[in-house]
């Protein structure tokens, strides 16, 4: 092994000779993965520590919710609804009385508010707010319990084992029928929910992954390799989550997305490198296809890296670019994504380019009896459809682009929503729980706006007869004192030392995201009151949110693209290919969008993904789909681009470049987009929303751009441009010379 070799062929040839060794180490890792994330040793578990909650991003909203959460003990609560009673019973009274008298002692506890408990009781107006619709003759109440702030805390926990057990015994007896909910239940239900859909997910994507790369592979052997390396990319994300859960607040949803992510890069690369190992060892034993030496195997594996490990390094680096995008926006939320995406792709790649080398390395003998699907022969049905593109380019470009542009006109009218109990499934129990509460129990449901304000008791008593002449309001509740303004959170336009704080909820027609809500949510964030205020809830967090992005997406644009530019123009030495790949990206990740909104907003694919339509996109789903999408994409033009540039170099004409380029890679493109599509439409046919959402955009994002993209537009483009596709200043040509990529083909058949 020569100094002088290229970095990735040295790689390639040590990780091949110390094969066992390798293994063994990513054995040890993947187990210490999924023993640490899980917390199967008895510790903490990753799901132990993921949160859930609005979406949000400094403004308004997050200024109100850190004023109430930093003032306010009592703001969660834990509510139980109890159905089938008598209510005027007086043994009713006395057992309900005995039930809140054991909650009130629990530790921690607040303020217990039920009907029965209120002084006197029946005769008192104020007792019949809790009881359903306020009917004398209604066979329903609620038991309200404050649970301090702390979400899913040792005090909820404590005040349910007491609603789960005593409340059954104390009201078993009058017929009564007990659900209970809250916030931290609700919480529960959703990070379950995102657990079942991972496992689901993955259990639909990995055998069928097997499956399809057996019949491209020809083997389980080679089509295992892919699966192994996709297993310890699992490991590596869960267990990179389970760290940066103790340096950032993660987002329950962030897990499934970032983990589907990983075992889709994974098994695309390893796909790409098992194939082309095999092509390399089949050119060093020749046609009959015998046995391999180790010297003959160690040859193969290093011509493998350094070919193919070369397009998985560069497009890693685009996909990781383009996650780190995400890191420029302001909400913590995109920020966890990135952040665990950029890192997830580093798994992959370090997969890619040692796991599975040496697992090619151990498997050589078997690799090498058998010519797989994946070995396209020199002319076929990809080099025929380049022959029909190439003979009609204009058209075929005008056509195809034509036909992406009727796709994404759907996208021009995207709302997005942040939805809350609407992510789980309709039959969830939490989910029924808060919209029949919501239905039977108007007066105790949440309000659809929080208006924060710095006010004395007379200002905020003028301020609630301010908002209830307001058009679409249609209640509006006490203020309740939130207390002195606390010295370590931010409140632009607070007084240092003036009035306390106090909260006003206001009720709107619908839920939190109807369009009521939304334009008082608006008219209070822009109102001039005369005291210091602050809009809070779930359509003020969206226009916080919205605000961000609109603010930081020209700089994550701006960087995206410029990167992408740079790497690619690196690697091929055109200015005018990485400028087509970045058009072309755009209106392929266009149309994607717009079938997300057909599908989904306007809720054509309800009955076939099961699904109940929210009226909108989650807010973060547009920019999870572009900067996934964006780097999935350019993962395929890499695909291309490696083999066409080989056969540029070794001296063809473009539309022969082009057509055996397409023709080369065209089944290993196919294959990869339809494991793709595989592992994201498994993660698709889970239950939360904003995974079925973000599943669903990301397989047709891949469907559309191994298809109509690569296949035809690509083509086409550069049968066009000719010659003109590897144009470059001439400064920029030195630059390549001594930056870029100069040689692309095998050293195997170059030696």
């Amino acid at each position: 092994m020569k100094k002088s070799d290229p970095f990735l062929l040295r790689l390639g040839r040590g990780t091949a000779r110390h094969w066992a060794a390798t293994v063994v180490s990513w054995v040890v890792l993947v187990v210490l993965g999924f023993v640490t994330s899980l917390g199967l040793l008895g510790g903490a578990s990753l799901f132990d520590r993921l949160e859930t909650g609005d979406i949000v991003a400094p403004g308004q909203a997050q200024t109100a919710r850190d004023l109430i959460t930093s003032t306010d003990e009592g703001a969660l609560n834990v509510t139980a609804r109890v159905d089938g009673v008598d209510l005027l019973s007086p043994t009713l009274t006395r057992d309900v009385r005995e039930l809140v008298r054991r909650l009130e002692a629990v530790d921690g506890v607040g303020r217990v508010s039920s009907p029965m408990s209120t002084p006197g009781w029946p005769r008192a107006r104020e007792g019949w707010a809790l009881v359903q619709d306020n009917d004398p003759e209604a066979t329903s109440f609620l038991v309200v319990v404050e649970v301090g702030s702390e979400v899913g805390g040792p005090v909820q926990d404590a005040v349910l084992r007491v609603l789960r057990t005593d409340s059954r015994l104390l009201l078993a007896p009058h017929g009564a029928e007990v659900t209970v909910g809250g916030t931290g239940l609700l919480v529960d239900d959703v990070i379950d929910q995102i657990k079942a859909d991972l496992t689901r997910g993955e259990g639909i994507a990995l055998p069928l992954s097997l499956l399809l790369m057996v019949f491209v592979f020809g083997g389980f052997v080679a089509a295992g390799l892919p699966i192994a390396g996709a297993v310890a990319s699992i490991a590596g994300a869960l267990a990179i989550l389970f760290g940066f859960s103790y340096a950032i607040e993660l987002d329950a949803t962030v897990v499934n997305i970032v983990t589907v992510m990983g075992l889709a890069l994974c098994i695309d690369y390893g796909l790409l490198l098992v194939s082309r190992f095999r092509e390399e060892l089949g050119h060093l034993v020749g046609p009959d296809r015998g046995s391999a030496s180790r010297a003959q195997v160690e040859e193969a594996v290093g011509a493998a890296v350094a070919t193919a490990g070369r397009t998985v390094l560069f497009s890693a680096l685009i996909v990781g670019i383009s996650l780190s995008g995400l890191l420029l926006f302001e909400a913590p939320v995109m920020r966890a994504i990135g952040a665990a995406g950029v890192a997830v792709v580093l798994v992959a790649l370090l997969v890619a380019l040692t796991l599975v080398p040496a697992l090619c390395s151990w498997g050589a003998a078997r690799l090498v009896r058998r010519r797989g699907a994946e070995a396209a022969p020199e002319h076929g049905v990809f080099s025929r459809l380049a022959r029909v593109v190439q003979r009609f380019p204009v058209l075929t470009t005008l056509a195809s682009v034509a036909v992406l542009l009727l796709l994404a006109l759907p996208a021009l009218g995207l709302r997005l929503t942040a939805s809350g109990v609407e992510l789980l499934p309709p039959d969830a129990e939490q989910r029924v729980f808060f919209e029949e509460l919501g239905e039977d129990y108007p007066v105790a449901a949440s309000p659809t706006v929080v208006l924060v304000a710095q006010a004395s008791p007379e200002q905020a008593a003028a301020l609630v007869a301010d908002l209830e002449q307001r058009e679409q309001v249609t209640r509006v509740d006490e203020p309740r004192v939130l207390g002195p303004l606390p010295g370590g959170v931010e409140a632009p336009g607070a007084e240092p030392g003036g009035e306390e704080l106090v909260s006003i909820g206001v009720h709107t027609e619908g839920s939190a995201m109807d369009q009521p809500a939304r334009d008082v949510a608006a008219e209070l964030r822009d109102a001039d009151f005369p005291v210091p205020t602050w809009a809070a809830g779930q359509a003020a967090s969206l226009q916080d949110f919205s605000d961000s992005v609109v603010d930081r997406a020209p700089w994550a644009a701006l960087w995206i693209a410029g990167a992408t530019f740079v790497l690619l123009f690196l690697l091929t030495g055109s200015v005018v290919i990485p400028v087509k790949a970045l058009l072309l990206n755009v209106v392929s990740l266009g149309a994607s969008l717009g079938i997300l909104v057909w599908a989904f907003q306007d809720g054509a694919l309800e009955g076939a993904l099961g699904f109940e339509s929210v009226g909108g996109i989650e807010s973060v789903i547009p920019l999870m789909v572009l900067a996934f999408g964006f780097g999935l994409s350019m993962d395929y033009e890499v695909f291309l681009l490696a083999r066409v540039i080989e056969l540029h170099e070794e001296g063809h004409d473009d539309d022969t470049a082009v057509r055996v380029g397409l023709q080369r890679s065209g089944r290993i493109i196919t294959s990869a987009a339809a494991i793709m599509v595989i592992v994201f439409s498994g993660f698709a046919a889970g239950e939360m929303l904003i995974i079925k959402q973000t599943g669903f955009a990301l397989a047709v994002a891949v469907l559309i751009d191994a298809t109509i993209v690569r296949m035809v537009i690509v083509p086409a483009t550069m049968t066009m441009l000719g010659r003109w596709n590897w144009w470059a200043p001439r400064w920029l040509k030195r630059v390549h010379a001594r930056f870029g990529v100069s040689e692309h083909g095998s050293p195997v058949r170059a030696a």
